[in-house]
């Protein structure tokens, strides 16, 4: 696999894993029209265990914090996660529909699902539903307000993150918009949730990886630079998010979903 693949993919996944976009929309639509070997199984665990690294090195604290207070301890300093003293729980419950559909549907996200036509109508959609979802919330609650029924609907949400152009970030956030939090609250509530399921399937890789007989020697460069430089980079994605969503209107990301999705329509329409 070319370096230069690996580099773009990379920075691809970084962008498109934390903005509502869709990751898995992009990694397999572009490599696709480009006519690039997209690195297989082993490539996309490297890329998932970037993602794993940002999110966790950029989270680290909240998650010490809500680990420990979710045991009963006095730990941390964020005032947020202070009047939410069951997030972990809470977390941990709204977690398990994503674990289920992954394990029932996991093979066919991994192939027939992976549609250019199917990508396309998701990210359409789904665009349609955030745009609906910024224009109605009240965004009145904050990550200290979130209860079990947000913690359900949201986690439901994220059950339909494994179908591509569907986006983790961006059919959770949506959904905690129509329960009503703001845009920060619902974009770090968002990061918190993909935390453990991002987790899982990257152990999950690196298990299938250990049963193919370990990792080919032709992918143990491709694997390290996925996997530091989508990780590095998603640092700075997450930070600069949650400091746009501060402030800042969704609107780009649903138009950006829309002309993309309609791109990737009349590409694969020309080049059947």
């Amino acid at each position: 696999m070319p370096l230069f693949h690996v580099v773009v993919l990379a920075v691809i996944q970084a962008l498109t894993e934390f903005l509502p976009i869709s990751s898995s929309g992009h990694l397999v639509v572009i490599p696709k029209l480009l006519g690039w070997d997209d690195g297989g199984l082993q490539f996309d665990i490297a890329l998932h265990a970037g993602t794993l690294v940002a999110i966790v090195i950029y989270f680290f604290r909240d998650w010490i914090q809500i680990i420990g207070q979710g045991f009963g301890l006095n730990v941390g300093q964020d005032s947020e996660l202070k009047r939410n003293r069951m997030l972990l729980w809470l977390l941990a419950a709204a977690t398990v529909p994503v674990g289920i559909v992954g394990l029932l549907f996991g093979k066919q996200a991994e192939s027939t699902w992976r549609n250019p036509f199917l990508i396309a109508t998701n990210l359409i959609l789904f665009g349609v539903l955030m745009a609906i979802a910024e224009k109605r919330s009240k965004g009145d609650k904050l990550v200290g307000s979130v209860g079990w029924g947000d913690g359900l609907i949201i986690g439901l949400a994220q059950a339909l993150s494994p179908v591509p152009g569907t986006s983790r970030s961006g059919v959770t956030l949506t959904a905690g918009l129509f329960r009503n939090l703001s845009r920060e609250a619902a974009a770090r509530f968002s990061f918190l949730l993909a935390t453990p399921a991002i987790a899982a399937a990257a152990l999950k890789g690196a298990w299938d990886i250990h049963k193919a007989g370990g990792l080919a020697p032709e992918m143990k460069a491709p694997f390290l630079v996925g996997t530091v430089l989508s990780g590095a980079l998603g640092v700075v994605v997450i930070a600069f998010f949650l400091k746009y969503v501060r402030r800042n209107s969704l609107m780009p990301f649903v138009y950006y979903r829309i002309v993309f999705g309609i791109i990737v329509v009349a590409l694969t329409a020309f080049s059947a």
